[in-house]
């Protein structure tokens, strides 16, 4: 159930209706953009969704393979032919031989889908029959520049095979006496034969019309220019109109001899046409999802609301021409707050948060896709109620509030739970206090309903009451206290303040008027508005805050993670000199062990003789001083590096203090140097860095050359970000030419072998533009259609050499 009768010019769904005219390609389509209407069968509405979604999802795919045109109303000639003996024309043969092709192209490609693609659409598809037979009838009579062919009968090849040679004559004939006439002097030299009535003539001045023999058949305007048929050509130009007399005979006997092969397909054709009716407008439907980049939100089968960054459509569709963008609406409604009562100060947007609510919704059950996140749901309501606008009327001798307290007496008595009702500035139009009081006691009966529902108010009593009731829960408008200006954000939780006195000083109202209206208020009025309005500053100021914070710390996050990877580093590389000194040390020692054995064995075998034995103890001495006491005394001790004069800047060699970790700087940023210590980078304060050289950095780090790397890339980030899969469909060619470009330079140094370029058909220009520029890259190998599954010619496979 709808209220009021004009629900969809107050929601603004009537122009939606216009978008979805506009966007159909024929009064086919259109047809059914007029039948659209609310529905509450959850089964329908979830069909008619996901239809949409799946043609929007064809149209984004598939690069145009999907028919786009002549869809094409042919139903007036389909009824002519259930009549025996009636003739079409042969437009009307042209326009059912495109349009048939066109249902034959559709069914083909829905066919040729896998099982689990688009299952609405083909199951929509699946009792539409066309015969090859009839389409076969009307190709082989009408060709595609829609004329009867010559071969359509023996007898009419005929008669046209003869009217060739009839015109050939006559025109034989005055091309003989036209240069006759040019020799004589009768006619100009820039003068040709002609055609009046039907018939071969001859222009020729007036003054000479009684040289030429023939009939005269028509002249100019000036009358000084005669048309002549010359007596010669007279019988033969007869031929010629008899033979059109009995071509048009013949064709029109053809015509209805192809109505009569249609005839018995009729039921099975006007289903067909039916079907590329509904094929038009669903394709309007989802082309208008893909302007509103509206999605298909979690369809549930219970009354509720849940909606994350939804746009109302039209505001959309008017801001996208400006350039500028919508604030999305959060909202949410459930069994635990089915009511929302807005409040916030005039022009801060709660109007327009109402009409995106009621009109959404509206859209979603008449089976369109809705402008929000995917991760959105979206209930089912079988009523939906709005109060919006002024209904006052002279006729019926009704007031604002009079019209208003009427609404409210059709929602008492209709509202159920699984009502939406929508009510804008809830209360006005009478004494405020009355008026706030009626307003409250309509609320507590719609609350008890079971209905959910939004309403707009500036009345505190009304926030007071959806405070402390359980179903009810307070919404706010955000505004700028500070600055005074909207934000168009929809907060639920808490009141709004209606910012009254702080709009009116902004304005200029002298302050002594606008004193004197709070002295009149009351301070606990006063009072519960300043408390919302330091509220609302309060939470603007934590918010920044908060991101000041949420900042840092993932700098501080990411600083913890650099230190802990280069602390392993460290651990790592002492753990690894001391093995390496324990496994030296080790063969030092099983060295020395067997110099000493080899001793002692000389010594025996010499019989402790004193000049071997001196020998021999010399040589230790010596082992002693060159391996043992060297490898021990100049074992590698940490180097000490002195500093080198200078400022640090980019590129140089710098050290810690107090540490032997050297690095390069990479870039300056204020105080702070950002520097490469290995593989890894870190930020590092430049009062704790100093100056090296270039040869102790190659001592330290072992690197041979500090400047043979690729300054300012970081190909781990290179490699995480790169897309083989390039898609310039819609770019210019310029613009495709540069993101080409950065593609391929990217592949070669990142050692791809194969890219995909999404281009699609089209003409094929873009297409010969992308394979003629990659032909100037001597890394490429070969260039390849795509397999005609994934895009076809749509697609360049590039393998790299």
């Amino acid at each position: 159930m709808l209220y009021p009768q004009d629900i969809e010019q107050k929601l603004g769904f009537d122009r939606i209706r216009e978008h979805l005219r506009e966007l159909c390609l024929s009064p086919l389509g259109q047809a059914f953009v007029q039948k659209i209407r609310f529905s509450d069968n959850f089964a329908v509405i979830d069909k008619l969704t996901r239809q949409t979604a799946e043609m929007k999802a064809i149209m984004e795919e598939t690069s145009g393979e999907f028919p786009a045109q002549n869809y094409l109303d042919v139903t007036s000639a389909l009824e002519k032919i259930r009549i025996e003996g009636m003739l079409l024309s042969l437009e009307e043969f042209y326009d059912l031989k495109l349009s048939l092709r066109t249902i034959r192209q559709v069914l083909k490609f829905l066919a040729d889908q896998e099982d689990d693609r688009f299952p609405f659409l083909r199951e929509l598809a699946g009792n539409v029959k066309v015969e090859k037979s009839v389409s076969d009838s009307i190709d082989r009579i009408i060709d595609d520049r829609g004329l009867v062919r010559d071969n359509a009968s023996p007898e009419l090849a005929d008669i046209r095979r003869r009217l060739i040679s009839e015109a050939a004559t006559v025109r034989k004939k005055l091309e003989s006496i036209l240069k006759h006439a040019k020799n004589s002097g009768w006619v100009n030299d820039d003068v040709s034969f002609t055609v009046r009535n039907g018939r071969m003539v001859i222009p020729i001045s007036a003054e000479h019309k009684r040289k030429l023999k023939g009939f005269v058949h028509d002249e100019s305007a000036t009358g000084q220019t005669l048309f002549m048929e010359p007596a010669e050509v007279l019988d033969a130009n007869n031929e010629i109109r008899e033979l059109e007399y009995a071509e048009r005979r013949e064709v029109n006997r053809i015509l209805i001899q192809l109505a009569n092969q249609i005839r018995p397909h009729l039921s099975d054709l006007q289903r067909a046409y039916q079907f590329l009716g509904m094929v038009d407008f669903i394709r309007a439907k989802a082309k208008l999802a893909s302007l509103l980049d509206a999605s298909q939100p979690t369809f549930v089968n219970q009354p509720m609301i849940d909606w994350r960054q939804a746009r109302h459509p039209l505001l959309y569709l008017s801001f996208q021409q400006q350039g500028r963008k919508v604030v999305p609406l959060t909202i949410q409604l459930s069994q635990q707050q089915r009511i929302l009562v807005v409040s916030g100060p005039n022009a801060g947007g709660k109007s327009v948060s109402l009409k995106t609510i009621g009109l959404v919704q509206y859209m979603f059950q008449c089976g369109l896709l809705v402008p929000m996140r995917e991760d959105s749901k979206i209930g089912l309501f079988q009523n939906l109620f709005i109060d919006i606008g002024d209904e006052q009327s002279l006729d019926n001798d009704l007031s604002t509030y009079s019209s208003h307290l009427t609404n409210m007496k059709y929602f008492l008595n209709f509202s159920q739970k699984k009502t939406l009702f929508l009510i804008d500035e809830f209360g006005t139009g009478t004494e405020p206090s009355l008026g706030g009081a009626i307003a409250e006691a309509i609320l507590e009966d719609l609350t008890k309903s079971g209905a959910y529902g939004v309403i707009n108010t500036h009345y505190t009593n009304l926030k007071t009451y959806a405070d402390k009731t359980q179903g009810l829960v307070n919404g706010a408008m955000r505004y700028d206290g500070e600055h005074l200006e909207p934000l168009y954000e929809l907060e639920i939780g808490k009141p709004g303040s209606s910012f009254a006195f702080e709009i009116a000083s902004k304005i200029g109202l002298p302050k002594a008027v606008v004193q004197r209206a709070k002295g009149k208020l009351g301070s606990q009025q006063v009072n519960f508005e300043k408390l919302i309005k330091e509220l609302e500053i309060e939470k603007k100021v934590f918010s920044e805050k908060n991101i000041e914070v949420g900042i840092k710390e993932r700098k501080l996050a990411q600083q913890l993670v650099e230190t802990t990877a280069l602390q392993l580093r460290l651990d790592n590389d002492q753990k690894k000199i001391l093995n390496d000194a324990k496994q030296k040390a080790k063969q030092l020692l099983a060295d020395t062990n067997q110099r000493i054995e080899n001793t002692i064995r000389e010594i025996k075998e010499n019989k402790a003789e004193r000049e071997p034995t001196k020998q021999v103890r010399q040589e230790l001495e010596k082992f002693e001083e060159k391996e043992l006491v060297l490898q021990l005394v100049n074992e590698p001790e940490k180097e000490e590096f002195l500093p080198e004069k200078g400022e640090i800047a980019v590129g140089s060699f710098v050290r810690i203090k107090g540490q032997t970790t050297v690095g390069e700087v990479l870039a300056m940023k204020g105080k702070d140097a950002e520097i490469r210590i290995g593989d890894l980078k870190s930020n590092v304060k430049l009062n704790r860095l100093e100056k090296v050289s270039k040869k102790a950095f190659k001592e330290a780090t072992g690197e041979k050359s500090a400047g043979i790397r690729l300054g300012g890339i970081d190909m781990n980030e290179k490699m995480l970000n790169f897309s083989f899969n390039l898609d310039i469909r819609g770019k210019r060619g310029e613009e495709a030419m540069i993101e080409l470009d950065e593609l391929i330079n990217n592949a070669i140094m990142l050692g791809y072998d194969e890219l995909r370029i999404v281009h699609g058909k089209g003409d094929g220009i873009l297409r010969q533009l992308v394979r003629n520029h990659l032909k100037t890259f001597k890394q490429v190998g070969k260039m390849t259609d795509e397999h005609p599954d994934r895009g076809g010619a749509g697609v360049t496979i590039v393998q790299m050499k």
